[in-house]
């Protein structure tokens, strides 16, 4: 068994992506889970599982398709994936607010053509870097005024993605942790 953090992409608080926590922990527990916790609205989760990461994407996908109703990416990360991807994060120092980085998590590793493509463009004053199956967006302004994006990345490189700031992920990492 291990402790994974399950990350559900695109989920709102209304409408088609609507996705009730207590009803998820349910779906999941009953599906043979352990463990199973959910951190605020925005579809995060922590569970034990001895399923394969992408055996384990399909899963809490089907289930979610199946019992609540909404099609959604999932992506599925260790604790220690996690920890790796704020270690690796390369907009720190003083000349970063860590509050303006985003972590973008990647369903599959993206094509490198399309990676190096992407990576050839400038979006002053946003930052871009993607290392395998993680993305860093450094977005000093507001989010909504951002050229970059989730959906723009799911569009320029063809995978599903979902991404989170500092403090869910470090939250998600101490959850898994505590396991």
């Amino acid at each position: 068994m291990k402790t994974y953090v399950v990350l559900l992409r695109g989920v709102m608080p209304t409408g088609k992506n609507r996705v009730p926590m207590a009803q998820l922990r349910q779906v999941l527990s009953d599906a043979g889970f352990q463990q199973v916790r959910t951190w605020i609205q925005s579809g995060n989760v922590v569970l034990r599982s001895g399923l394969s990461t992408k055996e384990l994407e399909l899963r809490v996908h089907q289930l979610i398709k199946e019992h609540i109703g909404a099609e959604l990416a999932i992506v599925a990360r260790t604790g220690d994936e996690l920890r790796q991807m704020i270690d690796n994060n390369p907009f720190q120092g003083d000349e970063h607010l860590v509050a303006r980085v985003f972590y973008v998590s990647f369903q599959e590793l993206p094509p490198e053509d399309k990676v190096q493509e992407l990576l050839s463009q400038d979006f002053p004053p946003e930052k871009l870097y993607i290392d395998g199956m993680a993305g860093y967006m450094y977005i000093p302004q507001a989010f909504s005024n951002s050229k970059l994006s989730n959906n723009f990345l799911e569009r320029k490189l063809g995978v599903a993605a979902t991404t989170r700031n500092f403090n869910t992920i470090t939250k998600m990492i101490a959850w898994a942790e505590e396991e």
